[in-house]
Parts: C-alpha cells; structure tokens; sequence
C-alpha cells in the first residue's frame, strides 16, 4: 500500500467510460447488440472495449 498526495494525481482522465445503452443508440446498433453488449460488459465500458466488441452489419457499396 502507498500513500498518494491528491494535489499530485492528473485531472483529466484518460479513459473515456460509456454507458453501453447511450453508445448504442449514439452508434446505432440494434436492440440484440445492446442486450449482448450488457450481457458481456453490464451498464459502463470503456470505448475501446465497446468499439471492439461491437458487431456491425456491412454496409456494401454497389
């Protein structure tokens, strides 16, 4: 265990943590790709999490 002085740790944070519902809806993934992404991660995650786990249907050009 070590002490660490509030006045020496960073302000910003470096690690953005989503809410899984609001990043699907950002995203817009269906409803089973939320529900699965809850089942894997519950509420929060982080967005590299997110961002690699999510499955996306291809959007093909023609």
């Amino acid at each position: 265990m070590e002490h660490v002085e509030a006045e020496k740790l960073s302000k910003h944070t470096v690690t953005k943590v989503w809410n899984v519902r609001e990043f699907c809806q950002q995203h817009q993934l269906g409803e089973k790709e939320e529900i699965r992404l809850r089942r894997l991660f519950g509420r929060f995650a982080t967005a590299s999490e997110l961002q690699h786990n999510a499955k996306r249907a291809p959007k093909w050009r023609y």
